[in-house]
């Protein structure tokens, strides 16, 4: 008897697992199987008999059964989608330490001082880049028809100045108290009100619906807070445009960064809030080179960024062992290459033309 019980456990057990088509066809199964095994009129378990009595059940619990299992396909589809989309790079802790410090985003004084400051050499830097793939442009908005999308973008401090150079801007951020304060500080200006818009998103989120869509990506101190690093730059690469930029500022790994920008910055000076860089996550110039290179973008300049906290100012230097910028470049589509053979031929022709045409061009190749 406790073996039979146990049977019968383990029968609940398994239907419990499906609908109520499995559930209704096992579950007569099972009783009429007990039923037989403890039978005294029938001791011998008889498989024909069991059929033969519902042989006009089992259409009927096939066609529930198959029902139920229809319903479990319906619901397993966007469990698939959710799986076979990319990782996000979002990190849950960065997120709760940047939630308790979106206040003081537009505070020039305090924890955000230096990225205000930093605003002197990021804005140049990627409007003098940008500039370079166009013939012309405005004399007061000079990034005007190009559309720039500024991840991480936090409180709107890059974003507003892009935004006055006449660009489109789209900045994002998971964390919503950061784009509450974007917003807020963007409604005083009107201008800005028609070139800004904001976001509570990720990268992921957004790439699939933005796919070769930018003319710039700026990450500007961010790639240190994100994880699957990877992931990232290839997202970049997804919404950039052929010919797009990549803008990237960011902490290199080494000793030196960790004992000014860990130790003296945050626990000794407390020039930047305690918790907000894990050394960890910084990424040296070589190994972002070799992320980016590996992932299609041609990397233009590599630059170290010097700040010095008691002036309050920054400036560019050669060295990148503490911060640096980098920028790179999606591939574009561009016209093949003329020949050299070709080039020597059509100089040379139009050399015998205008010696033809003109007597003294022809005494001047002599």
């Amino acid at each position: 008897m406790w073996g039979a019980r146990r049977l019968c456990s383990s029968v609940r057990r398994f239907l419990g697992v499906f609908g109520s088509g499995f559930r209704g066809t096992l579950a007569d199964y099972s009783r009429l199987t007990l039923s037989a095994v403890f039978s005294e009129n029938q001791p011998s378990w008889t498989l024909p008999w069991v059929f033969n009595e519902y042989r006009d059940m089992w259409p009927k619990s096939c066609r529930m059964t198959f029902a139920c299992l229809n319903r479990m396909k319906c619901y397993r589809y966007p469990w698939t989608r959710l799986y076979s989309t990319m990782q996000s790079t979002v990190d849950s802790s960065e997120v709760k330490t940047f939630q308790a410090l979106a206040h003081r985003w537009w505070d020039e004084q305090g924890v955000y001082a230096p990225l205000h400051s930093m605003n002197d050499l990021r804005v140049p830097f990627i409007r003098d880049n940008l500039l370079k793939t166009v013939a012309n442009h405005q004399a007061g908005r000079p990034l005007s028809g190009m559309k720039i999308l500024d991840v991480g973008c936090g409180g709107g401090l890059l974003t507003e100045p892009l935004g006055r150079l006449g660009a489109s801007v789209i900045g994002i951020d998971p964390v919503e108290e950061n784009i509450k304060t974007a917003q807020t500080h963007k409604s005083f200006d009107p201008v800005l009100d028609t070139r800004i818009e904001y976001r509570v998103c990720s990268l992921e989120e957004i790439m699939e619906e933005a796919t070769e869509t930018f003319d710039a990506v700026v990450a500007s101190e961010v790639v240190e807070h994100v994880i699957h690093l990877e992931t990232f730059i290839q997202s970049c690469y997804q919404v950039l445009k052929p010919g797009g930029s990549l803008f990237i500022t960011t902490i290199n790994k080494t000793q030196l960064s960790y004992a000014l920008g860990i130790v003296f910055a945050e626990q000794i000076a407390g020039f930047v809030q305690k918790g907000t860089h894990s050394w960890e996550k910084f990424v040296s110039p070589e190994k972002l080179e070799s992320i980016l290179e590996s992932n299609g973008l041609s990397v233009q300049t590599v630059v170290g960024m010097l700040y010095n906290p008691f002036s309050g100012y920054w400036r560019w230097i050669e060295n990148t062992s503490l911060n640096y910028a980098a920028h790179a470049v999606k591939p574009g589509v561009q016209e093949p290459p003329v020949p050299t053979e070709c080039v020597l031929k059509g100089e040379m022709e139009e050399s015998q033309a205008k010696a033809t045409t003109n007597p003294g061009a022809h005494e001047e190749l002599k």
